[in-house]
């Protein structure tokens, strides 16, 4: 399966960076605050709730139970599933702390507080914004387990998991949605980058 990728697969990938360059083209063309401002709506007591649960599905912690499951319930390859915890996590970090390291959140961005919706019991954070680590682990596991599964329940799952975690770091104001788009990449790269590492191998 390593050596060629499922169709599935395939389209999964096309659709995460379609989408991406899509936020970020937005986001340049029209700005980015406008964007934020259009998307981070109130949604009442229940979506707050809801989206400050389901931001937790692309914790970086995740990986722990994915990992177990995976490799001991389903046999897949441990390799493929570190490698990509592994690059995701490292191209998102560097690019978060040193080559985009000046880039500001909402909070931070000249925007009147009053115009960010925020949940209460949540840490807004500041600084670092681009791009969003919850989207690159939430797009990496859904590459991930779409070529590991290529089924199409697992893709509309999938991808739906994948939305919703992204779209929650800016429902909860936490980054702007051309960050999202930026981490969307991340996962298309760190999945590219795992399974050529692995064929090498």
């Amino acid at each position: 399966m390593l050596n060629q990728a499922p169709i599935l697969y395939q389209r999964a990938s096309n659709l995460t960076i379609l989408v991406g360059l899509l936020l970020i083209a937005v986001s340049a063309y029209l700005g980015r605050i406008p964007v934020f401002l259009f998307l981070n709506t109130d949604g009442g007591a229940f979506m707050d709730q809801f989206f400050k649960w389901t931001t937790w599905g692309a914790e970086g912690w995740v990986w722990i139970p994915y990992l177990i499951v995976l490799v001991t319930w389903f046999k897949k390859d441990i390799k493929l599933i570190v490698l990509n915890f592994l690059l995701s996590t490292l191209i998102t970090q560097i690019s978060k702390h040193v080559i985009w390291d000046d880039i500001t959140r909402p909070i931070l961005s000249g925007i009147p507080l009053n115009q960010i919706h925020t949940v209460p019991g949540q840490v807004t954070h500041a600084y670092n914004s681009f791009p969003s680590g919850h989207t690159a682990t939430a797009f990496t596991l859904f590459l991930l387990t779409v070529y590991l599964f290529p089924t199409k329940w697992v893709f509309a799952v999938g991808v739906i998991y994948a939305i919703i975690c992204a779209y929650s770091r800016v429902y909860l104001g936490q980054h702007f949605p051309m960050d999202l788009g930026g981490g969307m990449l991340v996962a298309v790269l760190s999945m590219q980058l795992s399974m050529h590492t692995i064929s090498l191998l």
